[in-house]
C-alpha cells in the first residue's frame, strides 16, 4: 500500500524532443493518498492508459518522476514496483483450477503454503468464488473469469497499488453492476490503493472517491463525483459528465448578466475582469433550466423533441443555432414548439477559453 506522487510527469511516444502538444501525457503533478479509490476517466486516446502504464512501469516516462511513499521508483521495473494490474481481458490459466489461479501469484513468490491457503480462501469468499475453487477455469463464464483475474490482483496483501485497465468492458451490462459493487466492497474491506481506468462515467462515479478527468493528454479536473457535477472546472468536464451533459453556449458576459441571442440571463456572481480576447461561454446543466410557456423576459427557444426518462423528462431545444437541453416540469404542456427557459442563477457558470471563471460573490 502506498501514497503515489506524480511529479511533473509527461510522456511522448516520439521521444522527449517531440513538440509539447504531441505528448500523449502532458505534464501532471498530483498526489494520490494511500488507500484511496481513484478513477481515470476520459474518451479513447485521452492519455489515461498511458498514465496507468507509467505508474505500473510498462512505459518509462519521457519526463518527471513517480514516487511511492516518497521513494522515487521511476527507474524500477514493473516487478520491483510491487503493484498488481488487472487488464480488460481476463489473464488466467484455463488449465488450472480457480484455486490454483488465485494461488499462483503467491506461490510464485515463495509464500508459505499455509498463508497461501488462508489468503486464497479469503479472496474467494470476498469474490463469491468459494464454490468454484476446485473447478477448471476454462469451464467458467466470462464474468467468473474476470473475477478470477481480479482475485489474482487482490490476493497479494503487500502490493503498493492495484491498477485496473477497463476491467469490465467485456462483461454483460447486467453483471457490471454486481462486479462494480463487489469492487467497492473489496476496497473498503482491504484498504488498498486502487486506480481504475474507464471511459464509462457510471463506472468511474460509482467506484471512485476521486475521479481524475482527462482530455487530450491533460488532467483537466480531479475531484469527487459531486464536485465534477456541480462545478466543472473545464467545459469538457461539464460536457463529458452527466446525461445529458452540460449546456455550453457562447455568451456576452458583463457584471452579473449574460446575454444569449439578445436575451439577458441573471448570474449569481459578478464578472467584471474576464480575460481580454478570450472565448466566453456560459455552462448550465439541464437539471437547472426549466422549460416554461413563452413569456416576456424569458430566453426564447424552439422545442425539437422531449425525451421521457421515467423519473424526469428533458426537452431538446434550439436557441438560434445553438442546441440546448432543459428539464420539463411535471404537468408541463404547451401548444406548438415555442417555449421559454427559466434558469437557476446559482448553477450558471462562466468559462473563458474553456476554463471556469470564479467571479466575485
Amino acid at each position: 500500500m502506498a501514497r503515489i506522487d506524480l511529479v511533473d510527469l509527461a510522456h511522448s511516444y516520439s521521444g522527449n524532443a517531440a513538440a509539447a502538444e504531441s505528448f500523449a501525457l502532458k505534464p501532471v503533478t498530483m498526489t494520490w493518498r494511500q488507500g484511496g479509490a481513484y478513477a481515470l476517466l476520459g474518451p479513447s486516446g485521452c492519455g489515461k492508459t498511458t498514465l496507468l502504464n507509467l505508474i505500473s512501469g510498462i512505459v518509462t516516462p519521457s519526463r518527471g518522476k513517480i514516487l511511492f511513499d516518497g521513494v522515487d521508483i521511476t527507474p524500477l521495473s514493473t516487478q520491483k514496483r510491487n503493484i498488481a494490474q488487472v487488464f480488460q481481458f481476463p489473464v488466467i490459466y484455463d488449465t488450472m483450477t480457480v484455486g490454483q489461479n488465485l494461488a499462483f501469484p503467491l506461490k510464485n513468490r515463495g509464500v508459505p503454503k499455509v498463508e497461501i491457503e488462508a489468503r486464497v480462501a479469503e479472496i474467494a469468499r470476498l469474490l463469491d468464488l468459494t464454490p468454484f475453487l476446485a473447478r477448471k477455469a476454462q469451464r467458467l463464464t466470462a464474468d467468473a473469469k474476470q473475477k478470477i483475474s481480479l482475485g489474482r490482483g487482490l490476493v497479494r496483501s503487500d502490493v503498493a497499488a492495484i491498477l485496473f485497465d477497463e476491467p469490465l468492458t467485456v462483461i454483460d451490462p447486467e453483471l457490471k453492476w454486481q462486479l462494480r459493487s463487489k469492487l467497492k466492497a473489496l476496497h473498503r474491506a482491504l484498504d488498498l490503493t486502487m486506480i481504475y481506468v474507464t471511459h464509462d462515467q457510471t463506472e468511474a462515479l460509482t467506484f471512485a472517491d476521486t475521479v481524475v478527468v482527462m482530455h487530450d493528454g491533460r488532467v483537466v479536473q480531479s475531484g469527487t463525483p459531486a464536485e465534477l457535477f456541480d462545478k466543472p472546472a473545464h467545459t469538457f468536464v461539464g460536457y463529458f459528465i452527466g446525461s445529458p451533459g452540460m449546456n455550453i453556449v457562447p455568451a456576452e458576459v458583463s457584471g452579473r448578466e449574460a446575454r444569449i441571442d439578445g436575451h439577458t440571463i441573471a448570474l449569481n456572481r459578478s464578472y467584471d475582469r474576464l480575460p481580454p480576447g478570450a472565448k466566453i461561454e456560459i455552462g448550465v446543466r439541464p437539471e437547472f433550466v426549466d422549460v416554461a410557456p413563452p413569456a416576456p423576459g424569458l430566453l426564447a427557444a424552439d422545442i425539437e423533441r422531449i425525451d421521457d426518462l421515467g423519473r424526469v423528462r428533458f426537452a431538446r431545444v434550439r436557441i438560434g443555432e445553438a442546441k440546448f437541453s432543459a428539464k420539463v416540469p411535471p404537468g408541463f404542456s404547451v401548444a406548438g414548439n415555442a417555449a421559454g427557459l427559466v434558469f437557476d442563477p446559482s448553477h450558471v457558470h462562466v468559462y473563458a477559453d474553456s476554463l471556469l471563471v470564479e467571479g466575485t460573490a
